[in-house]
């Protein structure tokens, strides 16, 4: 029996499709309590409390008993399972409407982010279409009032982005009509009034769109004696001056990450008929692929080749990790850098990403566990690399490569692959060296293919060296190749092989006049392990002029010897890496390297400072001072592009450094990371470049440096909520300090401590911390230091229920920032907190607001999510529950945005009535 229950506005039930009445307002309130949390327990305790309420008496569980009896006597046995201390409604969540309404929408936004237009449209109408009137009409509970609340707030927010899709799709005329009727029901809604402003606009209707403004102004300021907030205003200048950007173009771009990672498709992908089935046939069915073999027997081209094939077949997208099992020069990907590679790709990114390789792992499969994800991971080195990495869910498909058979990996389908048969390898030699060479010597052809042992890679390599001479015949190539004491040295299938393919190109460009810059870089960009080169990185690695550098690296780009990967920017691949780094040994002395070197570490060093100060104005001038001047960066808002941007280049960066014999830098770096890092939340990338600056900070005796990585990573740990480590750290920063003669350097350890020790709940400790830290602000005059010690002692404060002292010391503390966007929204939402703490709701709320446009202006992420989360609970609290659902959904989009948070984990937050606190958040103030 099929049993459907809907209360999305008047009470339905059916059976196999025929309506049943359900007799009693207690019966329905029961079978809906139950129906909200289809297919989880709901204590007796809780049904009574919320159906019988105020007028429970001492026979109530005994009429709850009688109630489930007579609803399962009506509808179905089986409907309702008596659990422990409870009820159950075990029917499926689809066919409870409210439920359905939340899948469907759900399904839309997925369908949306996916761009997938179409699809999106008829899941947001089939949504919809599912309200019938106001949810759960004919309760009056409390409870039931709270969650029709809550069930309207949702439909208002599904129809507002099926509205926004609609006006992406150039809708906008069907759309006013429905708009106007909302508005009108909902005047103090600012996101739709918004987009029949819009909607009005380009319906050619200007005039009407700024009446609507002023309408809601109106209503504004008579209702909430507020003027509208800035999106409104933003687009009635725009209609004012007809901005350009108010036309119907490309929809903005989601925040969702679909990733699309695989490399390049082989153009000369041969044959392999049988192996291309074999491993699409596995791809349509749950589990893992492995393909095994030799190296150069194109292990990695067919896994790529049919994955290109594919990919549109998964749904959220395509992940490619090289592994590093067997790369020359490489040390095997640890598993931890690999989980982290797959959860930055599934949209998650600093303290995001778990230090913890168990969380790590958890997370990871929790975020594939409903996902339809393609996973290729190559070139392995063991199974025990590729268990943790393998995705959870069974929509998602794994294929490996390894030169090993991985029988250890449990369920997984295997592929031996071998060389290509005869035919198939001269094919391929003339795909890559011209048929018509092939053609005129068959049989050189035929003898060049048996040598190469009918590998691809050797096979590629051979033809390679033919397109490279075109002086040579076959036979010049295969005599050369005949000869057993040169044939390794001549032609290896392995590094060496692509090792000679690099050096015929880099030989070309030594040849060609243009190409002399670009030759003599090549090895230069052997010397910096970035993952990424850049024009200004290579001026200083070459001590060119940036324009110079740039034109070399796209002649390297033309040569293929670097790719493009956006503007601006290139890379290797790693084995031309390989190349280039041996290139250098061989034909610059080792005075020119480390000189070179250091010009390209210092590059990033002098930026990396000038970063720290304009995002962070009040720290102090770094100890370690570059020999380049770095890029000249303008303003706080080009520093964070340019920290994003070169994010990964700065972490190898620092990595090689330490590994250098020049300490200075490599602490320099270390230390000069910590600010612009801090303002991403990217604090789990910090805590193996600190625990390095530590190690090399004792080895020299550099006290000051050894004391600031102290303290900092102490800070890494705190935002971390690694608590015992973080005090240990922070308590020797304070030692160091001493040592190094400068004491009053441990106001920022004491201050860390202090807020370490209020998160604890050991508020004298705090008091005692903040306290020492004030005294040493005030000693040498630091207003930036006291600002903020101030700004923490208020938590102190409110938590020990001082609440009119705490709200006293923000506003001194407020009083204490001078032109500090970052400080002065900081202290308002510290401030706001004391407000809340002591009842005075309606103040914290305003101030609140203060400090997100502040916090915003300073572009400081974290704390702008922080406080938009406890400004939408003070919102909540004070029954302002729109307001609060907004602060709430700017918290999560921030998060999201910054790669914290993916959009899975913010759909399940906004889905909660009071949504808890996300968990990038929590160790937070």
């Amino acid at each position: 029996m099929t049993v459907e229950i809907g209360f999305l506005g008047s009470w339905q039930t059916t059976v196999d499709g025929q309506a049943v009445r359900i007799a009693g307002r207690r019966r329905i309130a029961v079978l809906a309590r139950l129906a909200l949390d289809t297919g989880r327990p709901v204590s007796a305790r809780q049904l009574v409390t919320d159906v019988w309420g105020q007028t429970s008496t001492v026979t109530a569980a005994k009429q709850l008993h009688i109630v489930v009896s007579k609803l399962r006597d009506t509808l179905t046995p089986g409907l309702i399972a008596t659990v422990p201390g409870g009820y159950l409604l075990d029917l499926p969540r689809d066919q409870v409407d409210a439920h359905s309404f939340t899948l469907l929408a759900g399904q839309a936004r997925m369908a949306r982010d996916r761009r997938e237009p179409g699809t999106a449209d008829e899941l947001f109408r089939r949504a919809l279409a599912l309200w019938r009137g106001r949810a759960l009409a004919e309760l009056d509970d409390p409870w039931a009032q709270i969650e029709s609340k809550r069930l309207e707030e949702e439909r208002l927010a599904v129809f507002e982005d099926h509205v926004e899709l609609r006006l992406a799709a150039g809708d906008h005329h069907a759309m006013v009509t429905d708009l106007v009727q909302h508005v009108h029901a909902h005047p103090l809604r600012e996101g739709p009034r918004a987009q029949l402003m819009l909607a009005l606009y380009r319906a050619a209707r200007p005039s009407d769109a700024l009446a609507v403004y002023q309408e809601g102004r109106i209503a504004m300021v008579e209702e909430l004696g507020l003027e509208p907030g800035a999106r409104l205003r933003r687009l009635q200048h725009a209609i004012l001056t007809r901005d350009p950007a108010l036309e119907l173009g490309t929809p903005a771009q989601s925040a969702t990450v679909v990733p699309a990672e695989l490399p390049a498709d082989t153009r000369s992908f041969t044959a392999r008929h049988e192996e291309v089935e074999w491993l699409r046939e596995a791809l349509l069915q749950p589990g893992t692929a492995v393909v095994d073999g030799p190296g150069g027997v194109g292990k990695s081209a067919l896994a790529v080749h049919v994955a290109h094939a594919l990919a549109g077949r998964f749904r959220d997208g395509v992940i490619y990790v090289n592994l590093n099992g067997s790369t020359p020069g490489r040390q095997p990907l640890p598993v931890p850098d690999a989980l982290g590679h797959l959860l930055r790709s599934l949209g998650l990114d600093g303290s995001a990403v778990s230090a913890d390789p168990q969380e790590a792992v958890a997370r990871y499969r929790s975020l594939t566990a409903t996902g339809d994800l393609l996973v290729i991971l190559d070139n392995a080195l063991d199974a025990d690399q590729v268990r943790p990495l393998i995705p959870a869910g069974p929509g998602c498909r794994t294929v490996v490569t390894s030169r090993h058979d991985l029988a250890g990996l449990d369920g997984a389908r295997h592929l031996h692959l071998a060389g290509l048969a005869d035919r198939d390898a001269v094919t391929l030699l003339a795909r890559v060296a011209g048929p018509d060479r092939v053609q005129r010597e068959p049989e050189a052809a035929a003898e060049i293919t048996g040598l190469c042992g009918g590998f691809p890679l050797a096979i590629r390599v051979a033809g390679a060296r033919l397109r490279a001479r075109p002086d040579w015949r076959l036979t010049d190539l295969a005599d050369r190749l005949a000869d057993a004491a040169r044939r390794l040295d001549t032609l290896q299938y392995d590094d060496l092989a692509v090792r000679t393919s690099i050096a015929v190109s880099h030989e070309h460009l030594r040849e060609e006049p243009s190409g002399q810059d670009a030759a003599h870089v090549l090895p230069l960009l052997g010397l910096l392990d970035t993952p990424a080169h850049t024009p200004a990185a290579t001026a200083a690695l070459a001590g060119w002029p940036e324009s110079r550098a740039e034109a070399a690296l796209e002649r390297l780009r033309g040569a293929r010897l670097l790719e493009s990967v956006g503007r601006g920017r290139y890379r290797f691949h790693d084995l031309i890496r390989l190349y280039a780094r041996e290139q250098a040994g061989h034909e610059l002395p080792e005075r020119e390297r480390a000189a070179a070197l250091r010009r390209g570490l210092h590059h990033y060093l002098a930026t990396a400072n000038t970063a720290t100060l304009l995002v962070h104005p009040q720290a102090l001038e770094p100890y370690y001072a570059a020999d380049q001047p770095g890029v000249a960066l303008a303003d706080a808002r080009e520093a964070r592009r340019w920290t994003e941007a070169e994010r990964d280049n700065l972490l190898a960066a620092a990595s090689q450094a330490a590994g250098s014999a020049d300490p200075d830098t490599a602490i320099g770096l270390a230390l000069g990371l910590h600010m612009p890092f801090n303002y991403r939340g990217w604090v789990t990338h910090l805590t193996d470049v600190h625990l390095g600056a530590i190690e090399l900070a004792e080895r020299c005796g550099d006290l000051a440096g050894h004391a600031q990585a102290q303290s900092y990573l102490g800070w890494v740990y705190r935002d971390q909520g690694r608590y015992e480590r973080a005090i240990h750290h922070l308590e020797r920063a304070v030692v160091s300090w001493e040592k190094a003669g400068l004491p009053h350097r441990r106001m920022g350890s004491f201050n860390n401590l202090g807020i370490i020790y209020t998160v604890l709940g050991r508020l004298d400790l705090a008091h005692a911390n903040l306290s020492r830290a004030l005294k040493l602000a005030d000693e040498v005059g630091e207003r930036y230091a006291r600002g903020a010690v101030l700004n923490n002692r208020v938590h102190v404060l409110f938590r020990q229920q001082r609440f009119e002292e705490a709200i006293a010391q923000g506003r001194i503390a407020v009083a204490e920032w001078n032109s500090s966007l970052y400080g002065e929204g900081s202290s308002r939402a510290s401030l706001a907190r004391a407000l809340m703490h002591a009842g005075r709701l309606a103040e914290a709320a305003d101030t609140y607001q203060v400090a997100l446009a502040l916090l915003r202006e300073a572009e400081y992420r974290i704390g702008y999510a922080v406080t938009a989360w406890w400004s939408g609970q003070t919102l909540h609290a004070l029954g302002r529950h729109a307001e609060a659902r907004r602060d709430w959904h700017a918290c999560f989009t921030t998060l999201l945005e910054t790669r914290l948070l993916t959009r899975a984990e913010v759909d399940e937050l906004l889905e909660q009535p009071v949504p808890e606190m996300p968990m990038p958040i929590r160790h937070m103030l």
